[in-house]
């Protein structure tokens, strides 16, 4: 019993030992950083510092941080790009951070620059304005701008393609180095070389508009409209700063920034007007390592006044920027060690905007869920490959929602349009994303809806919200949001719904005398909730969930009010889509919108292009969901091209995305409403783009078991368990 017990201690001593290192292998990526290394582990022997350093030389970042997450090496310092990968593809951390005697934790500022006189430029109205930039693959120049504009989606970029996004985007540009990319020749169009016919678009200074002062010169002789810099550039060329020709009576109050909400601000208040923060680079690491004790004995003995081996010192090497940065006056320990935290969410964004090659999504597989929707996209497939878009479309059906997003989860598809409560369940069960959202009018809040109540409008049964029980109700469907989530979630609000053990489905058949609720069989609901459904054609599919049953979804839902029921939850616009000759579908040929009428929450009526002051709720718009590792650039950038060719319903290519007219089923594939399809922007989660106050309205709905304890809560009882034996 006692060697048992033995062997127990000695497996947990193990475990333990794993998370701390006896050696310190630094992965180095040139010659010259090798050596500068090797010095670094005989100062640190001499200082008797541990754990030892040791240092291995890889051909890049990229390998460095390979070779970490396989335990082949353990530390490197990473600027903020290679930590974006390394924390995202290799689960890095980033542990210890440089400091430059500047604001904390950060290197510099990235801004959009433009001319105080020229009061018309804002960040959101650069598209075919004249641009001028760094360098392409420069962090102020490039990355931070471009990677902003494609994950804010502001720009629009089709199959990865950079180049060709940013040459549709301005009208002329001067990227230095952009040539030797293959790029549009518009990129170099703004660029003068040496100014004299030579070196133009080189990314070096015989480019006289190459880097920081450059594209500020670019900006200043009113070749461009807008220069993307660092925060210090204006100050450094203006002011009698800087005495060259070109610079000469260069005021900075003459020059303004770009800010990320629309306005703009003087140079000098970059602080709070700026595209990103950049940061600063950072010492990375599995999770199990420890390094900053290491690295801080080191710079107490050989730090900046060291008389002999200095960490932040490259020249003696010849190199610059070797291991550390040279102007790191001090390495501070991070505290939050996710690699999110480190870049912040300005940086973060940039870098996810840049996340895409062509390769990432060599098709774009798209959930249907009917005979429909599939024949649909079938059409839209073709019609896309006839206009040379990329990625191509291929169509893969599904049963419902739920194995659609179970589908996306296991990478087996990729795209689907879905609804608020959807979108809800896919986010929180499945960890899908927003690629893309659905506009149904010119307005800001183009990107919501509102749910409403209607009712015909008759004389002789002129009844409110009040007198809702015993009526006979339609609704989109089960888990939709202005059929189900909304009503139900108000209903119960207002105590009109008792609800038993959470079975909203018996609540709501006690409620209502007769309903279609297409889903309801699905969940097994008292029968009454499908009693109005009428299924297809054959009446076969009654009380689908899918397009399958006439009454679904919000055109269905207004059906079934015509020729069924009382009254009908369902969006905004949905009257006037379904009458007024709108419709010229035989059941809603003839219908006008004055017959119908709104109930309002106060117990009044109103009519139903009053349904500003008179819904229930704003509900978010339906959105494409995708698996997190999908880029949404690229199935933005898809999408946002198509609407050019098929967005609008009298195009003349055929095909019509918002328009399922010609297929069994409405709101296939996209929201037969829908004006045009916009960009996520920031609300790239699931829970920023359903809102808080939508939110609220999901979880009152929700019914929770009991809690199951974690994995790691059991790993815990577990060691317990085996300390105790080995003090036996």
């Amino acid at each position: 019993m006692r060697t048992r017990g033995w062997t127990v201690c000695v497996f947990i001593l193990t475990l333990s030992l794993a998370y701390g290192l006896r050696e310190i292998r630094w992965c180095t990526i040139s010659e010259a950083e090798m050596v500068k290394c090797n010095k670094m582990k005989a100062a640190f022997q001499s200082a008797k510092i541990q754990p030892t350093l040791s240092c291995i030389l890889h051909k890049s970042t990229k390998d460095c941080m390979e070779k970490i997450a396989t335990r082949e090496a353990d530390a490197v310092t990473l600027n903020g790009e290679d930590i974006y990968h390394a924390g995202k593809k290799h689960n890095l951390m980033p542990v210890v951070g440089e400091y430059y005697n500047q604001e904390f934790g950060a290197s510099y500022y990235a801004v959009a620059v433009v001319h105080k006189s020229d009061n018309s430029i804002n960040i959101n109205n650069l598209h075919q304005k004249k641009s001028c930039h760094t360098g392409y693959g420069r962090t102020a120049g490039w990355d931070v701008p471009i990677g902003y504009l494609v994950d804010s989606g502001r720009m629009s970029m089709m199959a990865c393609a950079f180049g060709e996004a940013v040459g549709e985007f301005f009208s002329k540009s001067c990227i230095p180095g952009s040539s030797s990319m293959g790029f549009p020749l518009n990129l170099c169009s703004l660029c003068i070389g040496n100014g004299q016919d030579k070196y133009k678009c080189e990314a070096n200074n015989n480019e006289l508009y190459y880097s920081y002062n450059g594209a500020f010169r670019c900006l200043a002789e009113q070749v461009g409209d807008v220069a993307f810099i660092k925060n210090s550039t204006v100050f450094d060329n203006t002011d009698g700063k800087n005495a060259e020709e070109w610079a000469k009576g260069l005021n900075s109050s003459d020059y303004q920034l770009l800010c990320r909400d629309g306005s703009r601000a003087e140079v000098t208040e970059w602080h709070t007007c700026h595209l990103a923060k950049v940061p600063s680079r950072a010492v990375v690491v599995r999770s199990d390592t420890e390094i900053f004790n290491f690295l801080n004995a080191g710079q107490q003995h050989f730090g900046a006044n060291s008389s002999g081996f200095k960490m932040f010192e490259s020249d003696v090497y010849g190199g610059i920027d070797l291991m550390f940065k040279d102007t790191t006056t001090e390495l501070i320990q991070i505290l939050n060690k996710t690699y999110e935290a480190w870049l912040g969410p300005e940086y973060l964004g940039a870098m996810r905007g840049l996340d895409c090659s062509s390769d990432s999504v060599p098709t774009l597989r798209w959930c249907t869920q009917s005979t429909g929707e599939l024949q649909k996209c079938s059409d839209m497939a073709i019609a896309f490959n006839k206009e040379k878009l990329k990625p191509t479309v291929h169509c893969v059906s599904a049963k419902n929602p739920v194995d659609c997003m179970q589908k996306i989860k296991n990478r087996d598809i990729d795209a689907v349009k879905m609804d608020a409560q959807q979108i809800y369940t896919a986010g929180k069960e499945y960890g899908l994303v927003p690629a893309v959202g659905e506009s149904y009018s010119g307005e800001d809040d183009a990107a919501m809806y509102f749910a409403v109540a209607v009712v015909k409008r008759e004389s002789y049964n002129s009844f409110t919200i009040n007198d809702l029980k015993g009526k006979k109700s339609c609704h989109t469907g089960v888990g939709r949001s202005a059929g189900w989530t909304i009503p139900v979630g108000l209903l119960i609000e207002r105590g009109a719904l008792k609800i038993s053990n959470c079975n909203y489905g018996k609540a709501l058949s006690e409620f209502f005398s007769a309903s279609c609720l297409p889903g309801a069989s699905e969940h097994r609901y008292p029968s009454n909730l499908c009693d109005l459904c009428i299924g297809d054609n054959q009446g076969k599919a009654k009380c689908a969930s899918t397009s399958e049953e006439q009454y679904s979804g919000h055109a269905g839902a207004f059906r079934c009010l015509q020729e069924a029921g009382e009254v009908a939850f369902v969006k905004h616009t949905t009257v006037s889509e379904n009458t007024d000759g709108n419709n010229q579908d035989p059941w809603a040929k003839y219908l006008k919108s004055s017959d119908y009428q709104l109930l309002c929450l106060n117990g009044a009526r109103a009519e139903v292009d009053q349904w500003k002051q008179c819904h229930w709720a704003r509900v978010p718009s339906h959105a494409v969901m995708v698996h997190p590792s999908t880029p949404t650039s690229v199935v933005f950038g898809l999408l946002d091209k198509a609407q050019e060719f098929f967005g609008n319903d009298t195009n003349p290519n055929g095909f019509k995305m918002f328009d399922s007219s010609n297929y069994i089923g409405t709101d296939l594939i996209f929201k037969d409403s829908t004006l045009k399809l916009t960009p996520v922007g920031e609300k790239n989660t699931y829970l920023k783009w359903i809102g808080e106050n939508y939110f609220k309205a999901f979880k009152n709905l929700e019914c929770s078991g009991a809690v199951i304890p974690s994995a790691s809560f059991w790993l815990l009882i577990l060691l317990s368990l085996l300390l105790a034996h080995c003090h036996m």
